[in-house]
């Protein structure tokens, strides 16, 4: 167990979303924007249009600052914002696919060598072999995605691997294939909304039409081929998983699915049929609705892998809920509701690991803070507030506040009943203290 991140008002797993949700442009733009270089470069060579090139040193540069600089840090702030706010879960993963990150840190290492390479030798080396660093660059960058989908999909669904502990297992899970696919054809849809965008800044009015209805009709076909691919990645889902697409998604992100989806395809009709009234600003607004539709879609897939950070084995809140033999790990709810939370958990200031009338609220705030906090807030307003969530019980009138921390323990009790939320665990004392600390903020009358 680890130290606790407490982040008023949003929650440490609202912070870790907002970064991974930004840095997926950079990182899907990494893995797809070259694809759309070496057609357009293939192009210019065979049709003989070095006019094409000016197009193609303006992406690359963009390719390199935005993917290579922002996307970088912004991958740096996802391994240190998920490293701090569940360690154990970035642990876990590490354990278990230290050999597939060091692989993909491989191919990275091609990828961040490779677009220098590319940008700084256009022009300076022969076109066959221009070609060939463009095709290694994205093949390589491509790779990446392979093997980062297989981890993100083991997250969600994680196979057999809760009973064999094998890493292919885990790896290769029920979502694998559909939840690749579906990526690899929208990340074309991301590699035409900047390309776009690039073109609006190039002067020759030909080249400019020329790749604004080029990239529109990738990006037609990549939403569309994705919106297929989607439906089956839906299908591929455990059946909890799709319940809880229906329990717990807000109608709001799945109408910005939609109301982004519908947008951009309008947009990219748009450009192909007057491709050059374009301009800078509605590009930009493409790449906004873009990043909407992707946050709205995100967010949804970390809803649903509720009550777990890795299902069938670690529950959000970094409690080990199950036992996977093969790995030699054992479940800890036994223990803790044994000897207490408070006295197992390591990072517990000594006044508190022993509950008396003096210290209640101060022990049941701690007690919420391991158990609570990764998906709610203490904080009277914040996502997922817990006064909020504490109001909305229906108390008997006129109840006095020993007979409604009561309810609340009943409430405790019944927490492992809600298919997103982890059981309790710990002694009676402290689901008493919890009941008192969260009645306390509650404001109950």
């Amino acid at each position: 167990m680890y130290p606790i991140w407490e982040v008023p008002n949003l929650s440490a797993g609202i912070i870790l979303a907002l970064i991974a949700a930004f840095h997926i442009l950079p990182s899907h733009l990494s893995t797809s924007a070259m694809w759309f270089n070496v057609y357009v470069e293939t192009k210019a060579y065979r049709e003989n249009r070095p006019e094409l090139l000016e197009f193609i040193r303006k992406y690359s540069l963009l390719l390199l600052v935005f993917s290579y600089v922002l996307g970088s840090l912004s991958g740096i702030g996802i391994w240190y914002s998920a490293t701090v706010a569940n360690p154990r879960g970035i642990s876990g993963l590490i354990h278990n696919y230290v050999w597939g990150w060091a692989t993909e840190w491989v191919f990275f290492i091609i990828e961040v060598t490779g677009i220098f390479i590319y940008y700084y030798t256009l022009g300076k080396v022969d076109r066959k072999t221009h070609l060939k660093i463009g095709w290694i660059f994205a093949i390589g960058s491509w790779t990446t995605m392979v093997i980062i989908v297989g981890i993100l999909a083991f997250m969600l669904s994680p196979g057999k691997w809760p009973e064999t502990g094998n890493f292919f297992d885990g790896f290769f899970n029920q979502t694998y294939w559909s939840q690749l696919l579906m990526r690899t054809t929208l990340m074309f849809g991301i590699a035409a909304a900047y390309a776009i965008a690039v073109a609006t800044r190039i002067k020759d009015a030909d080249v400019r039409s020329f790749i604004t209805k080029t990239a529109s009709r990738w990006g037609i076909a990549g939403l569309i081929l994705g919106c297929v691919l989607f439906l089956w990645y839906l299908k591929t889902l455990p059946d909890a998983n799709r319940m809880l697409i229906t329990a717990l998604a807000p109608q709001g992100l799945k109408t910005g699915i939609i109301v982004s989806l519908g947008l951009l395809v309008l947009y990219f009709i748009y450009a192909n049929v007057k491709p050059l009234t374009i301009r800078l600003f509605p590009a930009i607004l493409a790449i906004a609705v873009l990043f909407g539709g992707i946050w709205s879609t995100e967010r949804i897939r970390e809803m649903i892998r509720k009550p777990y950070i890795i299902p069938q084995y670690m529950y959000s809140n970094q409690i080990i809920g199950k036992d996977v033999i093969a790995k030699g790990v054992s479940a800890e709810a036994k223990i803790i509701n044994e000897k207490g939370l408070l006295k197992v958990a390591p990072f517990v200031p000594d006044g508190l690991r022993e509950i008396n009338e003096g210290n209640q609220v101060q022990a049941g705030k701690m007690i919420a803070l391991i158990e609570c906090s990764s998906c709610h807030v203490l904080d009277e307003k914040g996502l997922r507030a817990m006064p909020q969530m504490i109001r909305r019980l229906e108390f008997k009138p006129h109840a006095e506040a020993a007979e409604e921390v009561a309810e609340i323990e009943g409430f405790i009790d019944a927490l492992g009943g809600y298919p997103y939320m982890p059981p309790f665990v710990g002694t009676s004392a402290e689901k008493r203290a919890l009941a008192t600390y969260l009645h306390s903020i509650s404001r109950i009358k």
